[in-house]
């Protein structure tokens, strides 16, 4: 039996879950979301709790059982609480204006980058610190693939860390080129 598969999910109030088929629908404070499981998985949902269980042993059913009950954790917690991931915009000149769903980057190249979220994402740009970015919704993969991908826009990199960067996350530096003497 899966060790996460086998946990029980707790429905906190507020969270109504409508299951239909394979089609799994949460909604929220938030907002709502809707995800299709794979057939070899049952998803029941029965009084304050949801229970994932698998059909049979093979291979497949296991690692399809710890992978649904996971996703639907993020779906509950992302219509009650939402997901957010942090960036960090470094080096002179880098700066970037944001909108609800529209952002314009200055990164250094001979013209500005403007991206635009796909539906239910979020930008922020903080009061203090202009550097900090903020991408924010209810489905956690979906603010994932936006960060990277704003983070694809100019990676850090090892020699001045000039880039964008998760707040979380750390460059090893390399040393620079030196001079040799003798020559």
């Amino acid at each position: 039996m899966s060790r996460i598969g086998k946990n029980p999910v707790n429905i906190p109030s507020g969270v109504t879950i409508t299951i239909q088929d394979h089609l799994v629908t949460v909604k929220g404070p938030k907002g709502e979301l809707k995800s299709t499981f794979n057939p070899i998985v049952t998803v029941t949902a029965d009084g304050q709790q949801v229970v994932v269980t698998r059909k049979d042993d093979s291979k497949l059913a296991r690692s399809a059982h710890g992978l649904s009950r996971t996703l639907m954790v993020n779906m509950i917690e992302g219509v009650t609480k939402g997901f957010e991931k942090k960036l960090e915009i470094v080096g002179v000149g880098y700066r970037a204006v944001a909108n609800k769903n529209k952002i314009t980057l200055n990164l250094g190249y001979s013209k500005p980058i403007e991206y635009v979220a796909p539906q239910g994402i979020e930008f922020k740009l903080d009061e203090e610190k202009k550097n900090l970015l903020t991408v924010s919704g209810i489905d956690k993969q979906l603010v994932g693939q936006v960060a990277a991908e704003i983070r694809g826009f100019r990676p850090p990199e090892p020699y001045l860390g000039k880039g964008i960067k998760y707040t979380d996350e750390h460059i090893r530096r390399k040393a620079g080129k030196t001079a040799s003497k003798g020559a």
